[in-house]
């Protein structure tokens, strides 16, 4: 195991590989979170284990909850590789999304800069000094957004005005364990990935937000708005709370 110390500046300032790939299967990451309080772990699709810790964790702390936790994190690791092993690509050679049911073939190209070209309806042209997972990623990633900006914004819009709940504007995140959220404001977030869920799931999804701008909490009055909007709301939350199966591991390098 690395230390925590030389490794964070040099590697990358908030994340550090916990153990080489030739130890484990699938890559463990430490990533220093300002807003934890206390440390956790999460297994990412594809199969990449990100221990989140707290700043000041010391190494022999880490080393303990790692110990605790790796027999789980490794069954649940190989479980997510099995049940969608496309999700597990880096260096994808396609792009599937879901929502609005297209494919794009993708090809690599030397580039100084790191970026994606849409050179056809269906192909995508990825520029990068060299081929690596993170030029990869940092090249798809504002091509997803981009494309999520546009996309969610499209469907939320017309389904504010059909249930006649208003919202004040519509922000696209890429976040680790929130599907969404809603704002006091009336600011509603939704998370990038869900480019990768059905099209009933992501409308599930905008319905349960837009219905906190009714009501700030989850009593039961708010699931009886939802269910006046999605009758078929509860098998729906399943497939989204299984959903990040569906996210290829290049979305979260």
């Amino acid at each position: 195991m690395r230390s925590l110390g030389r490794g964070v500046t040099d590697a990358h300032p908030m994340q550090l590989t916990l153990w080489s790939d030739r130890e484990v299967g699938t890559a463990w990451n430490v990533r220093i979170s300002r807003r934890a309080r206390r440390m956790s772990m999460r297994v990412f699709p594809g199969g990449r284990v990100e221990v989140v810790v707290p700043p000041g964790a010391g190494v022999p702390a880490i080393e303990r909850f790692v110990a605790r936790h790796r027999e789980w994190a490794e069954r649940r690791s190989r479980e997510l590789l099995r049940l969608a092993p496309k999700t597990a690509e880096r260096q994808p050679q396609s792009v599937e999304i879901e929502l609005l049911g297209r494919r794009w073939d993708v090809e690599y190209v030397t580039g100084r800069r790191v970026r994606t070209e849409e050179v056809a309806d269906e192909r995508l042209r990825i520029h990068a000094p060299s081929l690596t997972d993170r030029h990869a990623s940092q090249a798809l990633v504002p091509w997803l957004m981009r494309l999520a900006s546009h996309s969610l914004s499209a469907r939320l819009k017309p389904l504010s005005a059909e249930l006649d709940i208003d919202y004040a504007r519509m922000s696209v995140r890429r976040q680790r364990t929130r599907w969404g959220s809603c704002s006091t404001k009336g600011t509603i977030s939704l998370n990038v990935c869900l480019m990768f869920q059905r099209p009933e799931v992501v409308r599930y999804l905008m319905v349960h937000e837009l219905c906190h701008r009714r009501h700030m909490n989850h009593s039961r009055r708010f699931w009886s708005l939802v269910e006046s909007f999605e009758p078929e709301w509860k098998p729906l939350d399943v497939e989204l709370l299984q959903g990040w199966r569906n996210v290829p591991a290049w979305v979260f390098p």
